[in-house]
């Protein structure tokens, strides 16, 4: 990983070691200087920026969009969704983005967060019952993804038997199988298919669910929210709301496992959970990747020019490790001032769901660490998989037993 954008590289930046053990191949890059040219998650160029002044600088500026109208011409391939899933936050920029999202952000206030932390508990409690049946499990089938696969499908009114499909849809996205590039075509359709009669169904016959909020709002005033802009944002919450918070889980769970005196100080004080998820997010978070932006104009970053519309992919994860930042990085801290941490995102593009995140992260652990005080891996430490994405850091599976 020697080519840089400040050595002048012949040939892009082959990011594959990022795929298993991202954070020495991150320290590399991150050494070597601040943006890098390299293959981008669509096989084209793309710029990727690694530190952290760098990448909290862009996450707030403007002038780096979401908007996919704004890249290059044929510069960008990523996967292409229907318009009935793709207008999403992820492709907006303002005033779009702030009336869609000044429309479900009241799903996610402080107070209505707390109003979910009984029912998550209750949640847990159940998966956690189930578990004990047996003297082993794996953490990621058996709680971490049934957990806000959940609470999130109860938050939107979403079925009960509609959710083991959707499950296997998100993994389908998630970590497309290159062999078979059909099962990716096939649940996107499922899922547009699922999402269109849900919303049909939902105004046939509204309930207490955000949801039918949604489409009450689309329908007074349709001004005010498109009927793709509706079939997408509930995509994307029901999504995002599972995948980041399944990695959360998994990825702290298995961080105390190899930091057992950390653990043992948690299970002796649930009080610093809070505190503790902040530092799992910092140091092994679900989303090593923001979403891909495009410059709207030539801009300058550790003095590397990055031409207008190219692909811009700023490294969370690498970010969160650098030095510059976060003292001892790659050291697990809870005690380290957390505040700066980019796991959730910065500027108006912050993780809308983050409340709610972090609240299922901190009870989800909670109420693990309370039932099983012997909780330890049953399968050697080197079996254990993360999946193949740029995009998602998480566990496949997680063997436990107590």
């Amino acid at each position: 990983m020697q080519n840089t954008a400040e050595t002048g590289p012949d040939a892009p930046i082959d990011l594959t070691p990022l795929l298993d053990d991202p954070y020495p191949a991150y320290a590399a890059l991150r050494e070597a200087g601040p943006v890098h040219r390299i293959n981008g998650t669509d096989g084209n160029p793309a710029w990727l920026v690694t530190r952290y002044d760098d990448v909290r600088s862009a996450l707030a500026d403007p002038r780096f969009s979401l908007d996919k109208r704004n890249a290059t011409p044929g510069g960008y391939r990523g996967f292409a969704l229907p318009p009935a899933l793709d207008a999403n936050l992820l492709n907006m920029d303002p005033p779009d983005h702030t009336r869609v999202r000044r429309l479900v952000v009241k799903a996610f206030t402080p107070g209505r967060v707390e109003a979910l932390r009984e029912p998550v508990r209750r949640v847990a409690d159940e998966l956690l019952d189930a578990m004990a049946r047996h003297g082993s499990a794996d953490l990621i089938a058996d709680y971490a993804g049934p957990l806000p696969i959940t609470v999130i499908c109860d938050l939107l009114g979403i079925p009960h038997h509609d959710r083991r499909d959707f499950l296997a849809w998100s993994d389908a996205l998630i970590t497309p199988d290159p062999a078979r590039p059909e099962l990716m075509k096939q649940a996107v359709g499922a899922m547009l298919e699922f999402y269109t009669g849900l919303i049909a169904a939902k105004r046939a016959e509204p309930a207490d669910d955000l949801l039918s909020d949604l489409i009450a709002v689309r329908d007074a005033d349709g001004d005010r929210l498109t009927e793709d802009e509706l079939t997408s944002l509930a995509f994307l919450i029901l999504f995002a709301g599972y995948e980041n918070t399944v990695h959360l889980i998994g990825n702290a769970v298995l961080t105390l496992l190899d930091h057992p005196d950390q653990l043992r100080a948690l299970r002796h004080n649930p009080a610093e959970l809070p505190a503790a998820v902040e530092e799992f997010l910092r140091y092994d978070g679900p989303s090593p990747l923001a979403i891909r932006r495009f410059p709207t104009e030539d801009v300058e970053i550790g003095g590397v020019r990055i031409p207008a519309g190219e692909s811009v992919l700023l490294s969370i994860a690498s970010a969160n490790r650098d030095a510059a930042r976060f003292p001892d990085p790659d050291t697990l801290d809870r005690g380290r001032e957390l505040s700066g941490h980019l796991a959730l995102g910065h500027g108006i593009h912050r993780c809308l769901g983050a409340p709610l995140a972090r609240m299922e992260a901190v009870t989800a652990l909670e109420a693990l660490l309370d039932r099983f005080p012997g909780l330890r891996l049953a399968v050697p430490r080197d079996e254990l998989r993360h999946r193949r994405a740029l995009r998602a850091r998480g566990l496949i599976s997680l063997p436990v037993a107590w």
